[in-house]
């Protein structure tokens, strides 16, 4: 096989190893989330919210930029996360326009409860790979992520 043809391959391999672990991680998103009684989408902008608060909130904006999803996507679900008693909505101190999102006593109990069943899940997923390695591959992966920004963005507009 030529060598132009074994990259092409490891690629492709390598696309569909990704495929494969979203598949299944997106299988397990909806188990934690059918655990608290709230959809895959609204356990995930709980997962960002609670990532992305610093003690001051934070803006539908950066969840929705987090996750990829619509902002007004992240509006109707973070209201309807409200009304569950999930978090909480006040606007921001410094501009009435924007809310600053934060996880309620709830939300942070329930998320609680579910930690030691989701270190064993983490534990699972990672067995066999030690730490540097863990750090090698959030390092080439956040660039690979950028890159496919990148490329979605050329194909896009049509310069690929």
């Amino acid at each position: 096989m030529a060598e132009a043809e074994q990259s092409d391959k490891a690629v492709r391999d390598f696309i569909w190893n990704i495929v494969e672990i979203h598949s299944q991680l997106e299988e397990i998103h909806k188990s934690w989330a059918k655990m608290l009684g709230i959809t895959e989408a609204q356990w995930l902008i709980l997962m960002a919210i609670n990532e992305l608060d610093d003690g001051s909130g934070v803006s539908g904006t950066a969840v929705a930029n987090k996750l990829g999803f619509h902002p007004p996507f992240v509006t109707s679900q973070t209201k309807r996360l409200e009304t569950m008693e999930f978090l909480t909505r006040p606007t921001s101190p410094d501009d009435a326009r924007f809310i600053q999102m934060s996880l309620t006593e709830t939300a942070r109990a329930e998320i609680a409860k579910l930690s030691i069943k989701r270190k064993a899940l983490n534990a699972t997923i990672l067995e066999g790979v030690d730490q540097t390695t863990i750090d090698y591959l959030n390092k080439r992966l956040s660039l690979l992520a950028k890159n496919s920004r990148l490329a979605s963005q050329k194909l896009s507009i049509g310069v690929l």
